[in-house]
């Protein structure tokens, strides 16, 4: 069963209270860290536990005053705290409380992404082992090369779609990481020890060093890798582009009764949302090109980082979250043409086969390029005017000198290319990926 994308859960985690909601657990983790460390009475903390809140509006209010979202906030939470406050955010700097708290969005966002992509391969699983013996014509340069099965083609998408997930997780990682460190990440105010509390009460990392912002390859890493996944799945949605041309159209997008194509002409049925998906993956692309400008910072940190993430923060999350969806929904119901494949293979007069005979000539003792030759030869022959390739090399002395008509006919034979395609599936799918 495919998870149905729905936009409220990605989008949820990008709200102004969801983002309230994680300084103010990032602020509570530091006044427990200093609790336990004995800064910060056990009586006000209780206050601070149980009295800790805010309100968006109020922080809008205050913030129109102070010009700073971060005192805002504080601001409102010692109106709901009371004296007590005066231990909140002691010995911080106010990119303690933001990075910390970027770094449980992302990874909260990671976890759906994740959850996206295991729904992505397990249909893309599904659909390679139903078209593995599906017959297709490979391509290189857009022009017939040997066969393949449509199987392989998605295998290929799945292999590919696999590493991204991996490569998703080392992102994850890469951002699972806080600092309470400081204003310039020397721990001047605040001990390494309560940084390493306050992560631990996170499940973050405590970065290893920082300055007054944890560095930003490691957001770089993340956004680079969401934009690698958007390559990926324009890859998949340009082959099916491609695949639904009326020329080939051995591919088609599910097309729902009462759709339409075009306001001005009732025949077409368009691949829609594989051009959709294209077209999305530039964005992705732009935004990490962004995240990639915001490593060279200055000195021990400017604030020209800041405005860029709270765009491409939940801009690229939610992207991809939607593009992900989409993709699964598209190649689920994805309308699969196995006898235009067969047909689409027949136009060259079997000429994929030019290979196995160039091979056949060579193991008869004739030079590699002699052989190339004479089998090209042929070909072009056939590619010109039409016909069919073992006809005219059963009419060519320099081929049947060497070859009888039954061993031409022999090499005539597509098991011959697709021999290997459960042991290709065995190094993709383990074990299961074996013939029946």
């Amino acid at each position: 069963m495919i998870e149905r994308y729905t936009r409220p859960e990605m989008g949820g985690i990008w709200t102004i209270e969801n983002r309230y909601r994680k300084w103010l657990d990032v602020e509570l983790a530091v006044c427990e860290a200093l609790c336990e460390n004995g800064q910060i009475p056990a009586e006000d903390f209780g206050i601070i536990r149980e009295r800790a809140g805010f309100d968006v509006q109020r922080i809008e209010e205050i913030e129109r005053e102070t010009q700073h979202d971060v005192i805002a906030f504080l601001t409102n939470m010692a109106e709901f705290v009371g004296p007590s406050a005066r231990f909140i955010h002691e010995g911080l700097t106010s990119s303690d409380v933001l990075d910390t708290s970027l770094g449980l969005l992302l990874v909260e966002a990671s976890d759906i992404l994740l959850r996206d992509m295991d729904n992505l391969l397990a249909v893309l699983k599904r659909r390679a082992f139903e078209f593995k013996d599906t017959v297709q014509m490979g391509r290189s340069h857009g022009i017939h090369a040997e066969p393949i099965t449509f199987g392989l083609k998605i295998a290929v998408w799945y292999s590919e779609m696999r590493r991204n997930r991996e490569r998703l997780e080392q992102a994850r990682e890469s951002i699972r990481v806080g600092k309470v460190s400081g204003s310039v990440g020397t721990f001047a105010n605040v001990a390494p020890a309560v940084e390493e509390a306050v992560c631990a009460k996170l499940g973050l990392m405590p970065a290893e060093v920082s300055t007054q912002i944890i560095q930003r390859d490691r957001h770089a890493h993340f956004f680079t890798t969401l934009a690698l996944i958007g390559c990926s799945i324009e890859k998949i949605a340009t082959e099916i582009r491609l695949l639904q041309h009326t020329e080939i159209h051995e591919v088609e997008e599910f097309f729902a009764a009462g759709q339409k194509g075009s306001s001005s002409m009732p025949h077409k049925r368009n691949p829609i949302s594989s051009e959709n998906l294209s077209g999305l993956a530039r964005l992705l692309r732009a935004n990490a090109l962004a995240s990639m400008e915001n490593v060279p910072l200055w000195h021990e940190r400017d604030i020209s980082h800041s405005s860029v993430e709270r765009v491409i923060a939940p801009d690229s999350t939610i992207l991809l979250d939607y593009m992900l969806n989409r993709l699964t929904r598209v190649l689920d119901r994805l309308t699969v043409l196995p006898e235009k494949m067969l047909r689409n293979m027949e136009v060259t007069g079997n000429l994929f086969f030019s290979q196995q005979v160039l091979l056949a000539l060579v193991e008869k003792g004739i030079s590699r390029e002699d052989a190339y030759r004479i089998v090209q030869r042929n070909a072009m022959t056939v590619w010109e005017k039409g016909g069919e390739l073992s006809r005219e090399l059963k009419t060519d002395p320099d081929v049947s000198g060497r070859l009888s008509p039954e061993e031409i006919d022999a090499l005539f034979d597509l098991k011959y290319h697709l021999k290997n395609v459960d042991a290709i599936f065995t190094r993709v799918f383990g074990p299961e990926g074996r013939g029946n």
